[in-house]
């Protein structure tokens, strides 16, 4: 079965197909101006996992993932801290945060994760453009994009611009032609009321206005919509293969990207849009503005990161999901019932009861049925609650066969661990690991142990027990290498 995904621009289910060689992927990543929370690593996670899946699947993928180190709220924060004297300061420190979480949750790295101060040139370019093209006019030095130019403004989120109301702030409301024009460029720095409106603590009499660039149409900053285009387009052309956010982000900020994009370029954006769905808790959306969030740092050290990881993959990416105590009490039992089947099945593949011709013919067959159920799930729009159940049906296989086998079947506990590594790690991202780091420090221990009286036995001349005690340190995996500074060691 083909890959299909869910595209949020036509409404239907469609058969997958990169422009070219590489899958071109856009992941509207953070504003950095706050700690991430559990919300914004379920867009990551589920991210991720699609870019994992293109990887087994055969695809090469560039992924580009951008940080937003340029927004009002992060200029509001100035000062909050001695050491935090600029916007860039702010920024700086959330995206710090962010990439330890990215590494600690295991996420692939992206081919880049560009920022938008650093496409300030290309910014100003695609505003230029657009003006001389007659889609965007300046005003009081801030730039506007006319939707009226725009014959299919409105096609991502099914709107009609009759309909829409006006967007932006209430003070560029008097600048621009038609309400629902949005800002591409805006003069000056950030508002007081912004920085009123954003601030955690008291600024006094001083108020940050953030950084600013100069432009053709003086001092300013870009809008919000406009950095994405150009990031994505700097990095992916004019037309890339899968964009990927938040459903929060369909209107204003996906439809407005397609809008200036296209009417720039006169190419088509992104030929499948990918939103996933909200996380809420209690009812709500989990969010940095409801001061009702999990940050990712509190529960990377309370549940690690396979069991958050096996949280989201208990629901499909479009869909709502609701977290809560039993959610992850539930994600915390399937995360050792997964781990508990592979350390089982690596400990029998090990041992001596595993034997060349024993046979379990279920074993094999529920390995064959794993992969073809996982691969005819995540084929399905990523469904990974499908796919995850057919994961944790091979762990009811293997427990079935360890229970009650004589001889292990080599073969088929084989085709289970690497099933295991295959699916839950490579597709899922989730770290399988049959010794764990604490057992890697005990051994080599006990090996620097045993290695300071295999010593004390050559320096007394007894080297035949010094050559026993090296021989059995080989027969467990431990090479010793003698040299004129002594013995090391490493584990094979």
């Amino acid at each position: 079965m083909p890959l299909s995904v869910t595209n949020t621009l036509t409404g239907d289910r469609e058969a997958f197909e990169p422009t070219g060689d590489d899958v071109l992927l856009y992941v509207c990543g953070l504003t950095v101006s706050d700690d991430p929370h559990l919300g914004h690593a379920r867009l990551w996670t589920h991210a991720d996992v699609i870019h994992r899946w293109l990887d087994v699947a055969g695809y090469d993928v560039t992924h580009v993932e951008n940080f937003t180190d340029v927004n009002e709220k992060i200029a509001a924060r100035v000062g909050e801290r001695p050491e935090w004297e600029t916007e860039a300061d702010v920024a700086q420190h959330y995206i710090e945060k962010v990439v330890d979480y990215m590494r600690g949750l295991n996420f692939k790295r992206a081919s880049v994760y560009p920022r938008v101060s650093e496409h300030i040139p290309e910014i100003i370019e695609l505003v230029d453009q657009l003006i001389e093209l007659g889609h965007a006019y300046e005003t009081n030095g801030s730039v506007y994009f006319d939707v009226t130019t725009f014959d299919e403004y409105g096609k991502l989120s099914n709107q009609r611009l009759e309909d829409l109301e006006s967007q932006g702030d209430p003070e560029e409301r008097s600048e621009k032609r038609n309400p629902a024009d949005f800002a591409l460029w805006k003069a000056g720095g950030v508002s007081e009321t912004a920085i009123e409106e954003h601030a955690k603590h008291d600024h006094g009499d001083e108020l940050p206005t953030g950084q600013t660039w100069d432009s053709p149409w003086g001092e300013g900053r870009p809008g919000w919509h406009i950095e994405c285009s150009a990031m994505s387009m700097t990095h992916l052309g004019d037309t890339i293969d899968i964009h990927v956010g938040g459903h929060d982000l369909v209107f204003p900020h996906h439809e407005n990207e397609i809008a200036q994009s296209e009417a720039a370029t006169g190419q088509q954006f992104a030929n499948y849009w990918l939103h996933t769905g909200l996380l809420e808790t209690k009812g709500e959306k989990m969010s940095s503005s409801l001061d009702n969030f999990f940050t990712v740092e509190a529960a990377l050290e309370e549940f690690g990161p396979n069991v958050i990881r096996t949280f989201y993959l208990s629901t499909e990416y479009g869909s709502k999901q609701t977290f809560s105590e039993d959610a992850m009490t539930e994600a915390e039992q399937r995360w050792e019932r997964l781990e508990r089947a592979y350390e089982t099945a690596v400990d029998a593949l090990d041992s001596v009861a595993a034997r060349s011709k024993a046979v379990d013919e279920d074993l094999r067959e529920a390995v064959a049925e794993t992969t073809e159920e996982f691969r005819t799930a995540m084929n399905a729009d990523f469904n990974v609650r499908e796919a995850m159940a057919a994961l944790l049906s091979l762990t009811t296989a293997v427990n079935k066969h360890v229970d009650e086998a004589e001889q292990y079947d080599y073969h088929g506990l084989k085709g289970a661990v690497e099933t295991f590594e295959r699916l839950g790690g490579d597709a899922f991202g989730l770290q399988f690991e049959s010794v764990t780091e604490g057992d890697v420090s005990i051994a080599g221990d006990l090996a620097e142990l045993v290695l300071d009286i295999r010593e004390d036995a050559r320096e007394a001349g007894e080297y035949e027990q010094a050559d026993e005690l090296r021989d059995r340190l080989e027969a467990l995996g431990v090479e010793v290498e003698d040299s004129g500074d002594g013995s090391t060691f490493r584990f094979e």
